[in-house]
């Protein structure tokens, strides 16, 4: 495998990609438009946001057996260190895929497929942008896609023992089978290509 070499023949094109929560039932994914080009730590923060999850933990991008995150002494061996890897290097063509993979207690893994590439002076939206998707993220700390499917049942059963700490976790606003591209936009303006001297947002600390 040598993904460190490969470059999208049009730097310029944007990606459409797919995101898929592998295990998760009723399905919930993401369908998003990215520069082909974006750097992986920002993926992740790209990630967090359209799926709904607060950055709480530690997570990795995967091809294959191949592992790039930030190094960690405490998972050896340490992925290779992403900080100045782009997507189009793991995932360099339409049809490439990879693996997101949060939270290693719960072991969230999402599918990120190229679905499309466009030119970007066909895209007049800022990117990144959330296109469409279906169904709310989970709950932090629900317990992997086994713990999101008791979480579902205890939520809809009023009398089920579990239903009234979840309901107060979650908010009585919480849906799962709602999702607002239009929301999750706002939120990922603060992602949009910024001026020279300008930094990013602040990033939350993060456990296992």
């Amino acid at each position: 495998m040598q993904p460190f070499h490969l470059r999208f023949s049009q730097p310029d094109d944007v990606y459409r990609l797919k995101v898929s929560l592998l295990g998760a039932e009723p399905p919930i994914w993401r369908r998003l438009l990215v520069a082909q080009d974006v750097p992986l730590p920002r993926l992740h923060r790209i990630l967090q946001v359209v799926m709904g999850w607060t950055d709480s933990h530690l997570h990795q991008f995967m091809v294959g057996d191949v592992r790039f995150g930030e190094p960690n002494r405490e998972f050896e061996p340490s992925p290779i260190d992403y900080a100045t890897i782009q997507l189009n290097q793991i995932a360099p063509r339409i049809g490439s895929t990879c693996i997101y993979e949060y939270d290693f207690g719960d072991g969230w893994e999402h599918l990120i497929e190229v679905e499309d590439t466009l030119p970007v002076e066909s895209v007049t939206e800022p990117l990144p942008r959330c296109l469409d998707g279906e169904r709310a993220g989970p709950p932090e700390d629900v317990g992997g896609p086994a713990g999101y499917a008791n979480f579902l049942v205890a939520l809809g059963d009023p009398d089920h023992l579990d239903h009234e700490d979840w309901r107060v976790r979650v908010g009585d606003g919480f849906d799962p089978s709602e999702y607002d591209p239009g929301r999750v936009n706002r939120m990922l303006a603060r992602y949009a290509p910024r001026r020279s001297g300008t930094s990013g947002p602040r990033r939350p600390s993060r456990r296992s």
